[in-house]
């Protein structure tokens, strides 16, 4: 998966570089709850809301309200700063 593309398409406003895609998908991983983290990191990887039900066992509206919280954390400007490489 490439993290850098699809934390482009949530992030509003950006200042500086996106990491490299293993600092980024650590930075998820730290930020997100492991919930969040499975429902994004399967969304972006296109997958249905029925193979996501199954990966993570929750009903589709729990699973669209983690996805949502997911992507507004993506907007927080202390998230942001840890996902930018200021070199």
């Amino acid at each position: 998966m490439n993290f850098t593309n699809s934390l482009l398409k949530h992030i509003d406003k950006l200042v500086g570089t996106l990491r490299d895609d293993e600092e980024l998908k650590e930075v998820l991983k730290r930020k997100f709850t492991k919930k969040e983290y499975k429902i994004f990191v399967a969304f972006e990887e296109g997958k249905s809301i029925d193979e996501i039900k199954t990966l993570v066992k929750d009903d589709e509206e729990t699973i669209e309200k983690h996805y949502k919280v997911a992507c507004k954390k993506l907007n927080q400007e202390k998230f942001k700063q840890e996902l930018v490489s200021y070199e």
